[in-house]
C-alpha cells in the first residue's frame, strides 16, 4: 500500500484519505516491513515561503517514501497564527494526537525556542529554520532537542558593517520589525568597529497589527526625514510584506532616489528568485545580502525541474515557480531526517544523535552540525536589485571579506581579507554613477544651514558686516577666503546659507549637535571634547598656546664685546701674540728697530704686532720671511675687521630688548594678571590646566583690548593661540614678546555634524590646498600685516660670530707663522757653523763636542754679539786698527800698509 507524502489543508480529500491512513497505521503501526515516521511541520502555507517548503518537503518525503523499504514517512503541516504560543501548542497537538517524531519549521526564533521547551519534555527534536541572534553558552544544555538549520547573527551583521565600510558610510538608519532588539545590538556594536554608527532606529510593526500600515509607513518615514540627514538605510529581519510596504512609501517620498542608499536583508533577498517580479520594482538599486547556494549540480537540476512541475500544478495563480533558497533548506531538512531514520535502523542511537551527525552537502549547501547548530562558515553573494530582477556582485566570508569568485577563498591562506571595494559596478538608486554619499545633501529648494561666528577676537579670521539699508550681511576674513576656494574644488554643487551667531564657540558645537544648523565656517579650535558631539575637517591652521608679554631694553656697556665668541676673543689674542713673536725673532738681527733692550725690544713688537690690526704700523720689515708671516697675518685681520664691523652695527641697529616676564611659573607666583578669548576653551584650559586662579584671568573682547591693557598695565602677559598670536605680532611687533608654543591643540577647522560625509570631502579639498601652496599664501595674506612688522622680528637677535666660521684662516696664519720661524732658524744655523782653525782646534776630541752645545754656543755669540753692538763707545782717540785677516785656502799674501 502506498502512503501519502503531504496533507495540506486546502484540500480536504486527501485530508480524509490521510486520516483513514493514520488511523490504520498511525505511530508503530506497520504494513508489512514498513513503518510509517510521523514528521510535524510549522509553516505559513498561506505565504510564499511557506508554499515553496511546503511544495520541496512533499517533493523529499515522496524520494524517500520510493526508494526505502523499511520506512516511510507521513507529513503534517500546521499553519502558525501571530501569535508566538501558538507554535507550542500546534506542536504538543501533532505530538500527542499524530504522534509525531519530528517537528520542522519555525522562522522565528521565538517560536522556535518555545517549541524546542517542549521538545525537551516530549524527547522529541525539533529542527528549526532559525537561530539566536547570538548564541547563549548554555544553549544545548537548556535546549538538547534544539536542532537549528540556520546561523546566528554575527556574519550577517559583519557582512553589513563590511558594505558600510567600503563606502564610508559613517551614519546609518536601521529599520525593522520591533521585537528584534537584539539583533540591533550586535548590528550597532560591528558598525562601531568600522567606525560608522546607528542614526536613527525606526521600528515598525507587523502589518497584520494595522489596517492600513501603509499610511502608518508614510508618517513614520516623514518623521525620519525631519531628524536626521542619514540616507543609508539597513533593514534588518522584517517580513517581505512588510518590505514592499515599505519601499513603496519610500519611493513616494523620494528617499530611494538621489544620494540614498539601501542594504535589504539576507531573509528578503533570498525570496528575490521566487517573489513576484512586481514587488520588488521599488526595490531598484538596492543591495542585498543572499546566502549563496550552488546551482550547477545535478541534484540541484533534477530537484527543480520537479519542483516546477509540482508547484505549478499545486499553485498555478504564481507566476514565478523557481525554487528560493528556503526551499532548498526545507527540502535538506527532510533528507537530514531520512538519512537519519536510515543510520538508526542500523545501530542503537537515537534519532536526535543521528540527526546532529548529519554530514553531506545538500541544496542549500554543507549540512553539519556543532553544538546542535549549522556550522558557521556561510557564503553570502552581495547582490544588486536591478528593475525587475537582480545582479550579481561578489561573494562574501568571514574569513577573505569581498572576492570575486570562490576559487579566492579555496586558495592560498596567504590572501589578505578585503574591506576596501566591490569588484562590481553598482548600479544605485536613481541610476546615480557614483557611491552615494548618503546624506541628505542640500539642494537650491533647501541650502545648506551654516553658522557663522557674529563676533571674534581677531576680525582677520571672520568678518561680518551688516548693510543697514539692504538688512544684508557680508562675510570676510581668513576662514570664508579658504571656504570659498573649497567649494570650487568639490565635485557638486554644495548650495549654502550663512547665519551670523553671537554666542560663544560652545554655543556653536551645541547648534551643530542639536542640528540646528548643518555646519559652522569659523575660526574653531578642534578638541577631543567637541569631537564627542560633532565632525571636523582636517586643521587648516595650526594651533597651540603662545604667552605675549612686553618687553624692556636690554643694552650693554659690554656691547663691543659681543660680535665674537670668548673662544673667537681667545683665539685671536693667541695668534696676535704668537704673531708677535715671531716677528721679533724673524726682526731682531736685521730690523735696528727691535734692538736694545728687552723692554724696548718688547714694546716694539708689541706695537708693531697691535698696530697691525689696524694696518697702522710704522715699523720698516727688513726681512723677507717677515713679510710672508705679516701678509697672512694682515689677511686674517682684514676678515676679522670686516667681520666684526658688520657684526657689532647690526647688534646696534637692532633694538635689543628682553621679555619682563619670563614664564609662566613667574606670572602665578607673583598673582600677575593675565589676558585671554574668554569665549574660547582657553580661558577653561589655563584655570583647571595651568592652574591660575580665576580673578587673575581678565577676558578680553577682541584684538584692540590687549594693546590697552598692556598699557594701563591690567595684565601682565595675554595668552592667545598660535594664529592669533601670528596676527597679533604682525601688527604689534614693537615692544613685545611672543614665546614658542609648548602645548599644542588640533588646530583650527571646520565643524559639521556628525556623520557628514560633506566634512570628508571638505577634508581633502583642504588637503589640495595645502600641497598646492594655496593654504601658505592665505595665510601670508590675512595674517601677516605689509607693514614696519613684516621686515622685523623682535623676538630674534643677531648671534655673536663663532670660531667654526673662520678657524680655517686662523691656522693658515699660525701654520704659515710657525714655517717662517723654522726656516729662519735652520738658515741661523748654516751660517752659525764654526770657522776651518776652530775645527782644526777640537779635532783632538771632536767626539766630547754634542750638537745641542754647538746651538748653546751660537746662542750666547749672538747673545754677546748683540750687547757688543749696543754697548756704547765713548768718544776718545783710537788707534789705528789693522785690518781684519783673511784666510784662504792659497799661500797667504800679507800685504802690510804703512801708516
Amino acid at each position: 500500500m502506498n502512503f501519502p507524502s503531504t496533507i495540506p489543508l486546502a484540500f480536504p480529500t486527501y485530508l480524509f484519505i490521510f486520516f483513514v491512513l493514520v488511523n490504520c497505521y498511525q505511530g508503530e503501526a506497520t504494513n508489512g516491513d514498513n513503518k510509517v515516521i510521523s514528521i510535524g511541520a510549522i509553516i505559513d502555507v498561506n505565504s510564499r515561503v511557506g508554499k515553496e517548503q511546503l511544495v520541496a518537503m512533499d517533493l523529499a518525503a515522496q524520494s524517500y517514501n520510493n526508494t526505502s523499504k523499511s520506512h516511510k514517512m507521513a507529513l503534517h503541516f500546521q499553519e502558525p497564527t501571530k501569535d508566538p504560543f501558538r507554535p507550542t501548542s500546534l506542536a504538543r497537538k501533532m505530538i500527542k494526537t499524530q504522534k509525531a517524531q519530528v517537528i520542522i519549521g519555525m522562522h522565528a526564533w521565538t517560536e522556535a525556542a518555545s517549541v524546542a521547551e517542549l521538545g525537551r519534555k516530549t524527547q522529541v527534536p525539533v529542527i528549526s529554520f532559525a537561530a539566536p541572534t547570538i548564541t547563549p553558552p548554555l544553549l544545548p544544555t537548556r535546549l538538547p532537542f534544539s536542532v537549528r538549520m540556520a546561523n546566528d547573527g554575527t556574519a550577517y551583521a559583519k557582512c553589513v558593517a563590511d558594505m558600510v565600510r567600503v563606502y564610508s558610510w559613517q551614519r546609518v538608519v536601521v529599520i525593522n520589525e520591533e521585537g528584534d532588539y537584539e539583533m540591533l545590538a550586535l548590528l550597532s556594536e560591528t558598525l562601531q568597529e568600522v567606525g560608522s554608527m546607528i542614526e536613527y532606529r525606526l521600528a515598525l510593526p507587523s502589518p497584520s497589527y494595522r489596517t492600513n500600515p501603509g499610511e502608518f509607513i508614510r508618517e513614520e518615514l516623514n518623521k525620519l526625514i525631519k531628524n536626521t540627514q542619514s540616507r543609508v538605510f539597513i533593514v534588518l529581519q522584517s517580513s517581505l510584506e512588510m518590505v514592499i510596504h515599505l519601499f513603496r512609501e519610500a519611493a513616494q517620498l523620494g528617499l530611494v532616489d538621489g544620494e540614498s542608499a539601501w542594504i535589504i536583508p539576507e531573509r528578503i533577498t533570498n525570496l528575490l528568485d521566487s517573489v513576484n517580479k512586481s514587488s520588488i520594482s521599488y526595490m531598484e538599486g538596492a543591495l542585498g545580502i543572499k546566502t549563496y547556494y550552488s546551482e550547477d549540480s545535478s541534484e540541484y537540476q533534477d530537484f527543480e525541474a520537479q519542483f516546477r512541475k509540482s508547484f505549478r500544478a499545486k499553485y498555478p495563480e504564481e507566476d514565478n515557480r523557481d525554487p528560493g533558497f528556503y526551499a532548498l533548506q526545507a527540502y535538506d531538512s527532510i533528507k537530514i531526517v531520512a538519512q537519519a531514520i536510515d543510520r538508526m535502523a542500523s545501530g542503537r542511537k537515537t534519532l536526535l544523535t543521528e540527526i546532529l551527525s548529519s554530514n553531506f552537502l545538500g541544496l542549500s549547501g554543507e549540512i553539519r552540525f556543532e553544538e546542535a547548530q549549522l556550522l558557521p562558515n556561510p557564503t553570502f553573494r552581495i547582490v544588486n536589485v536591478d528593475k525587475k530582477s537582480y545582479r550579481e556582485l561578489d561573494f562574501w566570508t568571514l574569513k577573505r571579506g569581498f572576492i570575486t569568485n570562490l576559487t579566492t577563498e579555496q586558495g592560498s591562506n596567504s590572501v589578505s581579507r578585503n574591506t576596501e571595494s566591490l569588484s562590481a559596478v553598482v548600479i544605485w538608486p536613481g541610476k546615480l554613477n557614483r557611491v552615494p554619499k548618503g546624506w541628505n545633501l542640500p539642494t537650491k529648494q533647501k541650502p545648506m544651514q551654516i553658522a557663522v561666528p557674529g563676533r571674534t577676537s581677531f576680525s582677520r579670521f571672520v568678518k561680518v558686516d551688516r548693510d543697514e539699508l539692504t538688512n544684508s550681511y557680508k562675510y570676510s576674513g581668513f576662514c570664508i577666503e579658504i571656504f570659498e576656494k573649497v567649494l570650487d574644488i568639490l565635485g557638486y554643487d554644495l548650495p549654502y546659507e550663512f547665519h551670523p551667531i553671537n554666542g560663544t564657540y560652545s554655543d556653536l558645537v551645541q547648534l551643530v549637535y542639536n542640528k540646528t544648523y548643518e555646519a559652522v565656517i569659523g575660526d574653531t579650535t578642534i578638541t577631543e571634547a567637541r569631537l564627542q558631539y560633532v565632525d571636523f575637517t582636517v586643521p587648516y591652521a595650526e594651533s597651540g598656546l603662545s604667552m605675549i608679554v612686553t618687553e624692556k631694553s636690554n643694552e650693554s656697556t659690554w656691547m663691543f664685546m659681543k660680535p665674537f665668541t670668548w673662544q673667537m676673543w681667545v683665539a685671536t689674542g693667541a695668534v696676535l701674540t704668537y704673531t708677535m713673536v715671531v716677528v721679533w725673532y724673524l726682526e731682531r738681527e736685521p730690523n735696528p728697530e727691535f734692538q736694545g733692550n728687552w723692554k724696548s725690544q718688547v714694546s716694539t713688537a708689541l706695537m708693531f704686532t697691535f698696530s697691525s690690526l689696524f694696518f697702522a704700523h710704522r715699523e720698516k720689515i727688513h726681512n723677507d720671511l717677515s713679510r710672508v708671516v705679516m701678509v697672512s697675518w694682515l689677511f686674517l685681520v682684514l676678515i676679522l675687521n670686516s667681520s666684526y664691523t658688520a657684526s657689532l652695527s647690526s647688534m646696534l641697529t637692532i633694538q635689543r630688548l628682553q621679555p619682563n616676564v619670563t614664564d609662566i611659573l613667574c606670572l602665578k607666583k607673583y598673582n600677575m594678571k593675565i589676558g585671554c578669548d574668554g569665549d574660547s576653551f582657553v580661558r577653561t584650559y589655563l584655570e583647571k590646566v595651568e592652574q591660575f586662579k580665576p580673578e587673575n584671568i581678565i577676558n578680553m573682547d577682541n584684538e584692540y583690548s590687549y594693546e590697552d591693557a598692556f598699557k594701563n598695565n591690567s595684565i601682565a602677559a595675554a595668552f592667545l593661540e598660535l594664529p592669533y598670536e601670528k596676527v597679533y605680532m604682525s601688527k604689534y611687533c614693537k615692544g613685545y614678546s611672543a614665546s614658542v608654543p609648548t602645548t599644542k591643540f588640533g588646530g583650527l577647522g571646520f565643524m559639521f555634524q556628525k556623520g557628514s560625509p560633506v566634512a570628508r570631502d571638505v577634508s581633502k579639498a583642504i588637503l589640495r590646498l595645502l600641497e598646492q601652496g594655496e593654504l601658505r599664501m592665505l595665510e601670508d595674506k590675512w595674517m601677516n600685516d605689509a607693514g614696519d612688522c613684516s621686515n622685523n622680528s623682535p623676538s630674534e637677535s643677531t648671534e655673536s660670530l663663532r670660531l667654526g666660521s673662520f678657524w680655517v684662516l686662523y691656522v693658515i696664519s699660525g701654520a704659515t707663522s710657525t714655517i717662517c720661524f723654522l726656516l729662519y732658524t735652520i738658515q741661523l744655523l748654516k751660517t752659525r757653523q764654526p770657522t776651518h782653525d776652530d775645527a782644526q782646534e777640537r779635532n783632538g776630541n771632536p767626539g766630547d763636542e754634542n750638537r745641542w752645545k754647538r746651538i748653546v754656543i751660537i746662542a750666547k755669540q749672538i747673545y754677546s754679539r748683540k750687547h757688543a753692538t749696543v754697548t756704547p763707545v765713548p768718544h776718545q782717540p783710537q788707534a789705528p786698527q789693522l785690518p781684519d785677516i783673511i784666510t784662504v785656502s792659497s799661500p797667504p799674501t800679507v800685504a802690510i800698509q804703512n801708516s
